[in-house]
């Protein structure tokens, strides 16, 4: 098994809180070109819900969809946010409390959801699919508690997504750093993992790129993403070089971008 499908590693290591996350997603916000922002258009897709909806969301993180959003979100939606990891239900309290508004928080492992068949009208996984070892066991989970009619929200990247940072990423973990994770439920992959479960199916693509023109954030997303031991401090250190160089001959750092949404109802 993957590291980055072990539950242990991603609760005490790379998920423990939200600092690593945070250093990713700094990435995006600072040099994404669409300037109709990822969190704006993922949420734009939740409106279709019941103005009393009761929705849950699995590996919420730090609740980033929900603190960009909060003014747009229906007054009478129920809300449970969940994540694997105690320390990034605590990042996603400490980013909701100050909106002066109700969620509930549980840690769950999406192979296994303490609550009743039927409960919610809608379930939400932001880029976390990919990270659970029994996919399908999770998706069975996730259409059970749903509501019939209910809608599933799975967001997730394409095969090709980040390819000139994951390559950057592999080359300074000595080849540790497990780059292919993602492919266990991609953009190509995902829609045959949840039509046997769900009766109609549909995805999305966002459209996006990354025109880098700092180093440093580079260096920060490579050190966020890659264990202190597995890191090959000489081989960053000639990234930053080939990085800089980069920025003399071209002005930026282009990185391509494959993102997008699959919808299912059950």
């Amino acid at each position: 098994m993957s590291k980055f499908a072990d539950r242990n590693f991603l609760k005490a290591d790379q998920y423990k809180d939200a600092s690593n996350l945070d250093a990713r997603v700094e990435l995006h916000k600072r040099f994404s070109t669409n300037p109709y922002g990822w969190l704006t258009w993922v949420f734009d897709h939740l409106l279709v819900l019941p103005a009393d909806a009761k929705i849950l969301e699995l590996g919420c993180g730090p609740a980033y969809l929900w603190k960009e959003n909060a003014a747009r979100i229906p007054a009478g939606w129920n809300i449970t946010l969940s994540d694997l990891s105690p320390g990034m239900l605590d990042a996603a309290w400490r980013n909701l409390v100050v909106t002066g508004r109700n969620y509930r928080f549980k840690e769950i492992d999406a192979q296994e959801i303490p609550f009743e068949d039927e409960t919610f009208d809608a379930v939400i996984a932001n880029h976390m699919l990919y990270h659970v070892p029994d996919r399908a066991k999770a998706i069975a989970e996730i259409k059970r508690v749903l509501k019939t009619g209910g809608r599933f929200f799975a967001t997730t990247v394409g095969a090709k997504h980040m390819q000139e940072m994951n390559a950057w990423l592999d080359e300074a973990g000595g080849g540790h750093y497990v780059s292919q994770v993602v492919r266990s439920f991609l953009l190509e992959n995902g829609m045959e993992q949840l039509k046997p479960f769900f009766s109609q199916v549909t995805m999305t693509r966002y459209a996006d790129t990354l025109r880098v023109t700092e180093v440093e954030p580079l260096v920060a997303y490579v050190r966020s993403a890659i264990a202190v031991s597995d890191l090959q401090k000489d081989r960053l250190e000639a990234l930053k070089l080939e990085w800089q160089n980069m920025l003399k001959q071209k002005g930026e750092i282009f990185i391509s971008k494959d993102s997008g949404l699959f919808e299912a109802i059950k």
